[in-house]
């Protein structure tokens, strides 16, 4: 009795000894993620800069991104429109946080002297303007291009009502075919979309805060 429970014990050691064994190999064969974020456009690139008087106050946000992307994978898809979540290809913070950085810190460049916050913020601060963003679609395709269609509003934050509104569409061709083309034709979409903002600021007379 003694010599078959000794032989039941080895066999149970051995097993999950192999086991144990088969998972550091799995573990070990497992590829790391990769973790990738928005780059801001390069101030060679910047191009001309716009008119707003230094002293307004920005507020940028809230950005909406459609649901199937707000998630830690990147996302794309196939001919098919069948989507693909990349299991080890990810964003470095929430997409949506992502494009509200790089949009300050483009138009940070394209307007110097604006002092720029983002949303949430405190609402005791003096602000100007308020810029809020639903990207409407947000596609892509390794073997092809991105789209990137936005609808944006420029708010008087202290009336609160609109004083810009615009639907804007960024098809940018992904090159190198991987995440990491992808991630630069996003931030291309990114660093045209704040240009038009710009742009569009610059058209508004920014209020006297102790105007009535």
């Amino acid at each position: 009795m003694r010599k078959i429970r000794f032989s039941i014990f080895i066999f149970l050691a051995c097993a999950a000894f192999m086991l144990s064994l088969s998972g550091c190999l799995s573990v070990s064969e497992s590829p790391n993620p990769r973790f990738y974020m928005l780059k801001p456009i390069d101030a060679s690139d910047a191009g001309s800069q716009f008119s707003v008087p230094a002293n307004t106050i920005i507020v940028i946000g809230p950005v909406k991104i459609p649901e199937y992307q707000n998630r830690p994978q990147i996302v794309t898809q196939d001919n098919n429109k069948m989507l693909t979540f990349a299991q080890f290809d990810r964003w470095g913070e929430p997409l949506d946080s992502g494009i509200v950085r790089l949009l300050i810190e483009d138009l940070s460049m394209l307007l110097p002297g604006v002092e720029f916050e983002r949303f949430p913020c405190n609402f005791a601060i003096p602000i100007n303007y308020q810029v809020i963003l639903d990207a409407i679609q947000l596609e892509s395709n390794l073997d092809d291009n991105l789209l990137f269609v936005v609808q944006w509003s420029i708010i008087d934050s202290k009336e609160r009502h609109m004083l810009f509104n615009k639907r804007s569409v960024f098809n940018e061709q992904i090159n190198p075919h991987n995440y990491s083309g992808l991630v630069d034709a996003l931030s291309r979409s990114i660093s045209l979309l704040s240009k038009e903002i710009a742009q569009g600021l610059s058209t508004l007379q920014a209020p006297s805060i102790g105007e009535k």
